[in-house]
């Protein structure tokens, strides 16, 4: 009989959501038995295993030890896109939000189709966690911008549409840059929102606090 393979995630002292991240992506990598992700938190604990459960795969069970909680997941799990994609984005929006006199009036800038540089993959995550983030939260922006390949955001097939359509619905105001949509064909895919022009876009931009993504 082989021995059984164990990996070891140590995301003890990560923020939220970075044990969640940790966890995603060794459960993708796969190559082993069993998960064990250790956090220091039950906050951490309540989000790694939500997140795992959600997402399709088996929760062994979880161990606490000298401040240290030892979350054991069962791996070969295959699990849709889908439902692993949602269980991300839920886990990234219970994350703590901290707010400086909340987010009324702002109009939050999205110049591209993922957060921040590096890995791509990570970064398409990323944005649809904010995105579905921003649906939740009880004071939202007043409006998004949406230029550069962040209008591919507002089209009929993005994953993210169900997500601006319920701020649209809420009444946010989502403005889309008629020049990029035409640069990249997709002016007759704009599926949220308006075609909105370089000066109300500019005018939107410098009339209140802007928050860029």
């Amino acid at each position: 009989m082989s021995e059984e393979k164990k990996h070891v995630v140590d995301a003890r002292g990560l923020p939220c959501p970075q044990p969640v991240i940790r966890t995603k992506k060794a459960l993708g990598e796969g190559n082993f038995d069993t998960l064990e992700v250790i956090v220091d938190n039950s906050a951490a604990v309540t989000n790694v295993t939500r997140y795992a459960e959600h997402a399709g795969y088996k929760v062994i069970g979880t161990e606490e030890q000298e401040g240290a909680f030892t979350i054991s997941i069962a791996g070969g799990a295959e699990v849709s896109q889908e439902s692993e994609a949602a269980a991300f984005n839920q886990a990234i929006a219970s994350c703590p939000v901290t707010q400086s006199g909340g987010t009324a009036g702002k109009t939050v800038f999205i110049s591209k189709d993922t957060v921040g540089e590096g890995d791509r993959e990570l970064g398409r995550l990323l944005m649809s966690a904010f995105l579905f983030a921003l649906t939740e939260l009880d004071q939202m922006p007043k409006r998004l911008v949406f230029m550069n390949s962040g209008v591919k955001l507002t089209i009929e097939s993005a994953k993210e549409l169900g997500d601006l359509k319920k701020l649209e619905a809420a009444g946010i105001e989502i403005l889309a840059c008629g020049t990029c949509l035409d640069y990249y064909g997709l002016k007759d895919k704009l599926a949220v929102g308006m075609v909105s022009n370089m000066y109300d876009i500019a005018t939107a931009l410098l009339e209140g606090d802007t928050v860029t993504v």
